[in-house]
């Protein structure tokens, strides 16, 4: 079995800062992309940001110059920082990899989210 965990969510005021975590953890022979994901009450899970096992990174347009994905390989985590954060960033955040558990194949995974809120 494989089980991604976030955490690093929680309350801050708009203009702060969260750094969440998510690491990957049971059977993995590898892990290729990893990401990050939100969804917001009422509105559909939206794409935030992902990262390659080679680190080439992809942002959506809404945080870009504010969040920053980042992975070790070695304790199979990827991060986001969070910086001068909007009440709009309110959400539950998820994270989301494509893990081998052997040799062949893969398989999209999800974590539970972990929540974030801007106060204004």
């Amino acid at each position: 079995q494989v089980q991604l965990v976030e955490s690093g969510g929680g309350l801050v005021q708009a203009g702060g800062s969260l750094r969440l975590s998510c690491a990957a953890s049971g059977r993995i022979f590898s892990i290729n992309a990893m990401g990050w994901y939100r969804q917001a009450p009422g509105k559909p899970r939206e794409l935030v940001a992902t990262i390659t096992n080679d680190r080439r990174t992809n942002y959506a347009d809404f945080v870009k110059g504010r969040f920053t994905i980042s992975r070790d390989n070695a304790k199979n985590t990827v991060y986001l920082q969070m910086n001068s954060l909007k009440p709009e960033d309110t959400a539950v955040y998820y994270c989301n990899a494509d893990i081998g558990p052997s040799y062949t194949g893969l398989i999209n995974y999800w974590g539970r989210g972990t929540q974030v809120t801007v106060s204004s």
